[in-house]
């Protein structure tokens, strides 16, 4: 499954939401997504979020709002880019992407995409098999987004994920970020 990709330059107005589930680490990914954007790329940026009353296990969304202009608005309206975790997200969010827009999976969880023109990838069964636990699936998720869209630098990327990681884990989540490089770039090939 595949979509075009969309390089991201200029005052475009560039919206992103990262879904799922609560407790798949999504808040962190948008906080770690604006973080590198905003604070080493030196764009701006505006994060929000939204969770269930249930904090793990619930649904989770995180909106991460990108230009070069001012941002007047920080809610996202019409997405550029969705990633799903989980079929309840895709079904629920889907309908706020752009019909142009890139549509990412992960492709045991979502099994019932709405268009075959999407990206996708077994997300929590790579960060199992590859790095030993599931919970740095967001992690791997950042690192293809931000080969397929050029939204973010690798290198801001790669700092922020290494100062914001959980104490103990940086190195796991490292290795995370540079498998969901590596997968993207087997895609892009």
């Amino acid at each position: 499954m595949k979509t075009k990709e969309k390089q991201v330059t200029g005052s475009d107005r560039y919206e992103i939401r990262l879904s799922g589930s609560g407790g798949q680490g999504l808040i962190l990914a948008g906080v770690m997504l604006a973080e590198a954007v905003g604070t080493i790329d030196g764009r701006n940026v505006a994060q929000t979020q939204s969770y269930g009353p249930e904090a793990r296990g619930g649904a989770s969304r995180a909106d991460v709002v990108i230009s070069d202009d001012e941002i007047s608005y920080p809610k996202a309206m019409k997405l550029d880019l969705l990633l799903a975790l989980t079929q309840e997200a895709c079904d629920s969010y889907y309908h706020d992407l752009k019909e142009d827009g890139t549509l990412i999976i992960d492709s045991h969880m979502v099994t019932q995409p709405p268009t075959p023109r999407c990206y996708g990838f077994p997300f929590v069964q790579l960060a199992k098999s590859e790095i030993g636990v599931a919970m740095v699936a967001n992690v791997v998720s950042l690192g293809t987004i931000c080969e397929l869209t050029g939204i973010v630098s690798k290198q801001a990327l790669t700092e922020v994920v290494r100062r914001r990681a959980p104490r103990g884990t940086e190195e796991k989540n490292l290795k995370a970020l540079e498998l969901g490089f590596q997968i993207a770039k087997n895609v892009k090939k």
